[in-house]
């Protein structure tokens, strides 16, 4: 008996259209990545890129739990140099740029490699309601 192998063909991937308007931003990031790998479908395969388009809108309407946690959760970016580690607070990246926000909980949901970064190129987040891949045709998907 043979093993079975999928074929991906790329151009056949579904298009998916998320709402976070007043959703849970772990919760969101949870599904996405489930439907960026892959893992939605039965052909699943852990070293192939089998996963669906995500776009991702109203980013900037999305909240987490707990009272202090917009003031204790931090984001870090590194220059390179030295003295270059620079830190942001939860609440003023959701004021500055929303997109980064839910775009590095699913980055953290991925595989730490070339696999993960080809999925990462599927995933389109915008701050408002609005955005330019309704050429597409994307599909609702549930996260809550």
């Amino acid at each position: 008996m043979k093993t079975f192998m999928p074929k991906i063909d790329p151009n056949r991937r579904k298009w998916w259209v998320v709402d976070l308007q007043d959703a849970i931003l772990g919760r969101c990031a949870v599904k996405v990545a489930t439907v960026l790998r892959g893992k939605h479908k039965p052909i699943f395969t852990p070293h192939l890129d089998a996963g669906d388009h995500v776009v991702v809108v109203n980013a900037d309407k999305v909240r987490i739990t707990g009272l202090n946690k917009p003031r204790q959760m931090k984001y870090y970016r590194y220059s390179g140099y030295p003295g270059g580690l620079r830190e942001t607070t939860f609440e003023r990246q959701m004021r500055t740029r929303p997109e980064r926000t839910f775009e590095a909980a699913v980055r953290r949901m991925l595989p730490k490699n070339r696999l993960g970064r080809k999925m990462l190129k599927k995933l389109h987040v915008y701050a408002g309601p609005e955005h330019p891949h309704s050429a597409q045709k994307p599909e609702p998907l549930k996260v809550d």
